[in-house]
């Protein structure tokens, strides 16, 4: 670990049953923290559970769940401090706005941004006593929105600029706000992503089909290739947890070189160029026209 934030405490972080999540929970774990590692079933928790960890229930959208969990740290029986609150709970629903449900819009942002704001509110008065750490969890989606990520990439541009007041706001008290940027990583969450656009592109009207139909499917297969090449949730999980811990983190991290590079190539290309750009990688994922029409 690095040298600050060192000393034992407790490390909260949300959306820990899987992927990232539970890989960073176990990396804290590993360096002798003791983490809250948020779950949203019991049996989530029960396989989760060792040295170090304490799985919580912790739905992100549930005012009761995240009230227990801030009242669990503030009545540390060890009288831990909180050194960090890692806000990592996410689902992803890709769809062209013209066929995205409002529910699921509204959905998307309950869970990818106004749960966060729930969770650091309810635990902002622990990391002031401790001069702790928040750790939001965004995407290469937060600052480049690909078509069909409008919800997704929405909620994660939120989550940007939430990150940016906020850190404006807490620095003059001795709170620290980081943002991690993750590009492909190879998670369940993911594989739930494409299985849903699956879903969207069977219930799509025939005119809806032949509008988007192509370009859903060549967002899957592209989501599937930047799974499979992505980094393990493992290696995910040395960034999150170093963006937990150092003693002066930087602002900003990303995860894997697609996010490196698609993150810096939004800071200097125009718009028009970055759209260009942007068609041609996705080009080469669209299936056949025979393959839509069913032949």
């Amino acid at each position: 670990m690095t040298k600050s934030h060192e000393h034992s405490g407790l490390f909260l972080i949300s959306g820990a049953s899987t992927g990232m999540g539970a890989a960073t929970a176990r990396e804290l774990a590993r360096r002798g923290h003791h983490v809250l590692a948020g779950v949203r079933r019991p049996s989530d928790a029960d396989a989760l559970r060792a040295e170090g960890l304490e799985p919580v229930l912790l739905d992100v959208t549930d005012a009761a769940q995240i009230a227990a969990v801030a009242r669990r740290i503030a009545d540390d029986p060890a009288r831990r401090p909180l050194r960090a609150v890692i806000n990592n709970a996410g689902i992803a629903i890709n769809a062209p706005l013209e066929v995205l449900p409002m529910e699921e819009w509204r959905r998307q942002f309950e869970v990818n941004f106004f749960g966060h704001v729930a969770v650091t509110q309810a635990v902002l008065p622990s990391l002031h006593a401790s001069s702790g750490r928040v750790v939001n969890i965004s995407s290469v989606g937060g600052r480049i929105a690909m078509p069909a990520y409008g919800a997704y990439a929405g909620a994660k541009f939120a989550m940007e600029a939430m990150s940016d007041s906020l850190r404006r706001e807490l620095a003059p008290h001795g709170v620290q706000v980081v943002v991690v940027q993750p590009g492909g990583v190879k998670t369940e969450m993911t594989g739930r992503g494409i299985e849903r656009a699956n879903d969207t592109i069977a219930a799509l009207s025939p005119v809806e089909r032949g509008r988007y139909g192509a370009l859903l499917q060549a967002i899957i297969n592209q989501a599937a290739g930047f799974t499979d090449s992505g980094v393990s949730a493992e290696a995910a999980a040395l960034i999150i947890a170093k963006a937990a811990t150092a003693r002066r983190p930087r602002t900003r991290y990303t995860i894997g070189r697609d996010a490196a590079t698609l993150t810096r190539l939004s800071r200097i290309l125009s718009d028009k160029l970055l759209d260009r750009v942007l068609a041609a990688n996705l080009r080469p994922h669209f299936p056949k026209a025979r393959s839509l029409s069913g032949a």
